[in-house]
């Protein structure tokens, strides 16, 4: 039998920390309101979607990565992460209007995070005796660093320089941690640590979504399709914890994590692209072809990322080609059926069966599996 991994506590100070991103992220919904009906308008609101949603998760990423190998719940660690929540309230309500007008405060407030993270680094690597630590702590440092003086040059130019300096600030600390992964290896996470985290984190995101739905259950808003909507966010649900909580192996060590974290964009991305686009259907002033289609991206991202961690998956649970091509068939359809019918109660009802049948069908596979 395989040696028992340790799993490293999750503290109460992370979970305030998750709560409040988890709020951060749901608040970019926001920027796809900002369309004025063409398409050059609706792929700016979804360029600058995308970038805040990169900026809010690599911060939460670099973050937990650090808890998770260097974190000791201090007094310290403590301060810092009400600093970190602080900064991220002020950051989740700078992005209104033209960005023209938010850019500035909310890149100096992204600089502010990241100098944050130099500092913890930069702590380790002074104060560590192992050789391995020393790699990683000045790696990251560099990086985070790197992201911090970018980010802050990016502010104090002219829009139109400083919106690329920041964004190759952040593709820095977005890309260059999965490209050093042997020496990430060197202090391997614990696995079962960051996995919780990140469960936790897309749990809250849920719990946001709900938040997000809540418009179709007043006195007044309150009918069948109610149920339908809160079926569909609560199918994806279930699908998200049978993959983490009974596909995945958490007892794993020497594991960096990288994938497991960069999966979790597209899960994120796709339930926050779900969120707004529930609300988007049932309202008469939003074209329901952008809907429908943000909608089912928004499926096929959380899908594909649910595959992406098979990886991890226990033995007898890889993910079978069967599985993966029914959920690919099924979400073609619901899309094709929604935009040729084009209607809030067809889409409604085609969307709660298609997220029901997948989960059903991923449930079942599993008790199969299991029971061989």
């Amino acid at each position: 039998m395989a040696e028992k991994i340790f799993k490293k506590k999750v503290e109460l100070p992370e979970l305030f920390y998750d709560l409040v991103f988890a709020y951060a992220i749901s608040q970019t919904t926001d920027l796809l309101y900002h369309f004025k009906g063409n398409l050059a308008s609706v792929a700016e609101a979804f360029i600058i979607f995308s970038v805040v949603m990169v900026v809010f998760i690599n911060t939460w990423m670099i973050k937990s990565v650090f808890i998770n190998r260097y974190g000791k719940n201090s007094i310290a660690d403590i301060i810092l992460f009400m600093i970190d929540v602080a900064i991220l309230l002020y950051m989740s309500n700078a992005f209104k209007g033209n960005i023209q007008d938010w850019f500035q405060p909310f890149a100096i407030a992204t600089g502010l995070l990241s100098t944050v993270l130099v500092v913890q680094y930069g702590t380790v690597y002074l104060t560590s005796k192992k050789s391995a630590d020393k790699r990683i702590s000045r790696l990251m440092m560099t990086i985070t660093a790197a992201r911090t003086v970018l980010v802050f040059i990016g502010a104090f130019l002219p829009i139109k320089f400083g919106i690329p300096v920041a964004l190759i600030g952040i593709a820095i600390s977005w890309v260059l941690p999965g490209l050093f992964g042997s020496i990430l290896k060197l202090h391997a996470l614990n696995f079962p640590h960051i996995l919780e985290r990140l469960t936790l984190l897309t749990i809250i995101t849920f719990g946001e979504t709900i938040v997000g739905i809540a418009s179709y259950f007043t006195v007044e808003t309150f009918n069948f399709y109610s149920i339908l909507i809160f079926t569909i966010v609560s199918a994806l649900f279930m699908t998200y914890i049978t993959q983490m909580d009974h596909y995945i192996d958490e007892n794993r060590s020497d594991e960096t994590g990288i994938r497991l974290i960069y999966v979790h964009y597209f899960i994120l991305f796709g339930i926050s692209l779900v969120t707004v686009s529930l609300e988007f259907i049932g309202e008469s002033h939003i074209p329901k072809n952008f809907a429908i289609l943000s909608l089912y991206l928004g499926l096929s991202l959380f899908y594909l990322g649910l595959f992406l961690t098979s990886p991890y998956n226990k033995k007898q649970l890889n993910s079978d080609k069967q599985v993966i091509v029914f959920f690919t068939i099924s979400t073609i359809i619901g899309l094709l059926v929604s935009l040729m019918f084009n209607q809030f109660s067809v889409v409604v009802i085609t969307t709660a069966l298609i997220a029901i049948i997948n989960s059903i069908v991923y449930v079942r596979y599993m008790i199969i599996k299991t029971r061989l």
